[in-house]
């Protein structure tokens, strides 16, 4: 298929498709809300149907923020399509339309992003209601926008990545501390775009980060305006085996039931 065609095609399927979120945890009076937003491909308006490996990952962090916000709604984002597609930044566009539509007793909002979500969330991150933004491995190129990002920011990202650069996540988390905004910059040696050789820790980080945002244990020492520093991930656990983070992620999908927003 030809790239207009298959523009054509995204325009079709974008008369029936919208944005929303798959919820984890929806409790009744929830007034704070974790969201997470899953990676993709450069340019696709394929269907980022529900089984694809990049949605699949994020499974065990949505598991890990509704344990460590038990009285907030934990969702998953659910994009129109499988890409960024350049100018129009699908995803980026599809979470703020789910931040503008989303209840009235919703006050904070905690974005959480791996690669190309990790992308959509940094972009999304100056919405009045976030409270902190945390970019997984973010997919973060030279000259993205800079974002007055609010709340609490950190980004962690693997030094043996190849799919999305650790160097271009430090040089934009250095971007945004020289304009006065305060940023942990982690880095875990040795680790790569899928983050299932220290699957353990990047799970510590999303709950530490969830209570940190949301008020509930103070901010990482690693937040600083420093533009220059960055700082180890702490080994919180011990090393497994990847098949162990794979069955994690299987264990956190089959376990649970969405309903929607």
């Amino acid at each position: 298929m030809t790239r207009k065609a298959a523009q054509r095609g995204g325009d079709e399927q974008q008369l029936v498709r919208s944005p929303g979120i798959d919820l984890l945890a929806a409790p009744a009076a929830a007034t704070d809300l974790v969201l997470l937003a899953h990676g993709g491909v450069v340019d696709s308006f394929d269907d980022p149907h529900a089984w694809r490996a990049p949605l699949l990952r994020m499974w065990p962090f949505a598991v890990t923020a509704r344990a460590a916000a038990p009285t907030a709604a934990v969702g998953l984002m659910r994009y129109r399509y499988r890409g960024w597609n350049g100018p129009a930044a699908s995803p980026a566009a599809d979470l703020r339309t789910v931040l503008g539509m989303l209840p009235a007793r919703i006050r904070r909002v905690v974005l959480i992003g791996h690669s190309m979500g990790g992308r959509a969330v940094v972009a999304a991150g100056n919405h009045p209601l976030v409270s902190g933004v945390l970019g997984l491995a973010p997919w973060l190129p030279p000259n993205e926008p800079l974002v007055q990002l609010r709340g609490l920011v950190a980004f962690a990202h693997g030094t043996l990545d190849r799919i999305t650069d650790p160097r271009q996540t430090a040089a934009y988390a250095r971007r945004l501390r020289t304009g006065g905004i305060p940023v942990a910059m982690l880095t875990l040696e040795g680790e790569k775009h899928a983050m299932l050789h220290r699957a353990g820790d990047w799970n510590t980080l999303v709950g530490r980060f969830t209570r940190a945002a949301l008020g509930d244990s103070p901010a990482c020492e690693a937040v600083s305006t420093d533009p220059n520093r960055s700082d180890p991930l702490p080994a919180w656990t011990r090393p497994t085996p990847i098949a162990s983070g794979i069955a994690s992620i299987a264990r956190a999908r089959l376990g649970s039931r969405l309903t929607h927003w």
